[in-house]
């Protein structure tokens, strides 16, 4: 895996990941919109029935081969495989319940190995080796050299899902510029409904109302600051919601992750916060109305 790809390969496979826009084209057809509510109960019984009638290559993982990659595959539970233990009755797989536009979708995450390194959180940029898959078992999208990804800029069933893995507890840049990464890396797989998806809009190889299913491996994770006011993005999610598109204290349209003055008192963020020698963070009140000044209008220099 070459160093200096991650960047070109994160941008082209980030068009499947991120893109959730519409085909302009005049001969695409019109997709009918169905109700978010009834369409996740289609999807949850979809899923459940996938869960009970697939399974994964645990045999693999029990005795890998020299060349094994490591890499979760699904298959169908019939002819000489008709003996495979289905994925309902993995202990390793979790269910997760996830709300999106105010609606409360299940996912499930195969956890075949959570990793020793660092664990993502939901604003953090991971370096992830990825296959998307329909429930068919059709593949639509591969990267087998790792991509980092941003992952609030993801679908919501991919960032939800793999904050529940951790990287690789180190690694080794060899003299070739190639990576060899410790042997502790998270792996697993992501079961999730169209609502935590594109829902209604259609992707290459992407049918509308499409479950998706994404195996996985995660080898890093680096915290992200994506303004660089010296608070970490998963801090300025003010309202613990887990979307931090929704927190902008000044109401420019900026949200606070992306906003280098939060409270646009015309003093950056980062003179109105202590930043310490080990890290940690300290949020001066000067006026002490309990609103720290980089959060509040009426305290500026």
């Amino acid at each position: 895996m070459q160093l200096n790809k991650f960047f070109i390969l994160s941008f082209i496979s980030a068009l499947t990941l991120i893109s959730c826009e519409e085909d302009d084209n005049d001969n695409t057809p019109e997709v009918e919109i169905r109700d978010p509510e009834e369409q996740a109960l289609t999807d949850e019984d979809s899923i459940n029935e996938f869960l009970e009638t697939h399974f994964y290559n645990y045999e693999e993982f029990e005795n890998p081969s020299d060349d094994f990659d490591y890499m979760v595959r699904i298959d169908s539970i019939a002819g000489e495989n008709s003996d495979k233990t289905p994925l309902s009755e993995e202990e390793n797989l979790i269910m997760k319940t996830v709300v999106n536009d105010s609606i409360a979708y299940n996912m499930y995450v195969l956890k075949v190995r959570e990793g020793q390194g660092q664990r993502p959180k939901f604003t953090d940029s991971t370096l992830v080796s990825y296959r998307g898959e329909l429930l068919n078992l059709n593949t639509f999208d591969n990267a087998n050299t790792p991509v980092w990804f941003d992952l609030t800029t993801l679908i919501k069933g991919f960032s939800a899902g793999i904050v529940e893995f951790k990287g690789a507890s180190g690694y080794k840049v060899n003299p070739d510029n190639t990576v060899n990464f410790n042997d502790d890396y998270g792996i697993g797989a992501l079961i999730f409904p169209s609502g935590l998806g594109y829902f209604a809009s259609s992707q290459p190889s992407i049918p509308p109302y499409s479950p998706l299913i994404f195996n996985v491996q995660l080898f890093r994770v680096n915290e992200a600051d994506h303004d660089r006011d010296g608070i970490p993005s998963w801090m300025e999610d003010l309202n613990e919601n887990k979307n931090v598109m929704d927190d902008d204290t000044d109401e420019d349209q900026t949200p606070n992750f992306a906003d280098a003055d939060d409270d646009g008192d015309g003093t950056p963020t980062r003179e109105e916060i202590i930043v310490n020698e080990d890290g940690t963070l300290e949020f001066p009140d000067t006026n002490g109305n309990g609103t720290p000044d980089y959060l509040d209008q009426d305290t500026f220099q």
